[in-house]
């Protein structure tokens, strides 16, 4: 009773053998392999597609970041006891570093645009790049930075938080006010069309650094290289000096994007820099899969 029956030409029914039954169990095993296997195999991108994805993921992204509980007094708190407890560390130097930086004008306000701009400009030139030099790494590493932008979604919505500059009584300056420069969507007269207490942890340390390790691990030229090294380090300054965030937030930015470095490598099996450059040839390779997968079928 239970046991699997095929019917006979003669129209009479028989019980496989187990033989038969473990045979067709290993095919089966064998295709869901071939299956994950192909699914796991980089292919060259496709460009609509990537574009319409890209958009999509993004406008999805900024639709639940935004709609999350603006919780000012629970915002507030986390701040406070973040501020405490740098200062319990010996590490509370946000303040110095925005007033000293404040001082001087022409750096403060160049500071301002570059929060606002770079953080999406350098993305997409670095998507760009791998698109076009390193198509058998670009899945990957979109991978890297798709899981570290949807991770960081938790943090805002069970740690809100306010940036320094909206701390009550922390006595930071918000840059983009005082200087009356167009800057983040977060203060001045954008800041209705963006949540207020989304700052940990810092999306701007997360991409940074995500489009840094990019550029130095897979740019030839050194002077490239040590740019891409370059660039999250002075993201890191810039976010402390226009009071956007505190240094821990930056902190939480590393972590989701080490979360998204730890997806990818599941899935594929290695890191994102380590897979080939070029998918030249290797849709003959997914030909021959399929091929296997169906005498596998038909055996």
């Amino acid at each position: 009773m239970g046991e699997a029956t095929i019917r006979t030409p003669a129209g009479r029914t028989a019980t496989p053998s187990p033989i038969e039954t473990a045979e067709a169990h290993s095919a089966r095993h064998r295709i869901w392999a071939a299956q994950m296997a192909r699914a796991r195999t980089p292919r060259r991108p496709r460009l609509w597609f990537e574009i319409v994805l890209i958009a999509v993921s993004y406008w999805t992204y900024s639709l639940i970041r935004n709609a999350v509980p603006e919780q000012r007094s629970e915002a507030l708190r986390n701040a406070g006891w973040i501020w405490e407890w740098e200062h319990r560390l010996g590490m509370a130097f946000e303040r110095g570093v925005n007033h000293a930086i404040d001082s001087v004008s022409w750096l403060i306000v160049g500071m301002n645009y570059y929060y606002a701009t770079l953080h999406f400009m350098v993305t997409i030139g670095v998507l760009v790049w791998l698109y076009h030099w390193h198509p058998g790494r670009y899945a990957a590493t979109r991978l890297v930075l798709f899981a570290t932008t949807g991770v960081a979604l938790l943090g805002y919505y069970f740690f809100p938080l306010a940036p320094p500059r909206l701390m009550s009584g922390g006595h930071f300056i918000d840059t983009v006010v005082v200087h009356r420069t167009w800057g983040s969507m977060a203060s001045g007269n954008l800041a209705n069309m963006s949540n207020q207490y989304a700052a940990m942890p810092s999306m701007h340390i997360g991409w940074s650094l995500w489009c840094g390790l990019a550029i130095a691990m897979l740019a030839r030229p050194v002077w490239v290289r040590m740019l891409g090294l370059l660039y999250p380090t002075v993201t890191l300054l810039v976010i402390v000096a226009t009071a956007n965030h505190f240094w821990m937030d930056a902190v939480g930015g590393v972590l989701c994007l080490s979360f998204g470095f730890a997806l990818s490598y599941a899935w594929y099996g290695s890191l994102p820099y380590r897979l080939p450059k070029q998918v030249t040839g290797r849709r003959a390779a997914v030909e021959r899969e399929r091929e296997r997968e169906g005498e596998l079928r038909t055996a």
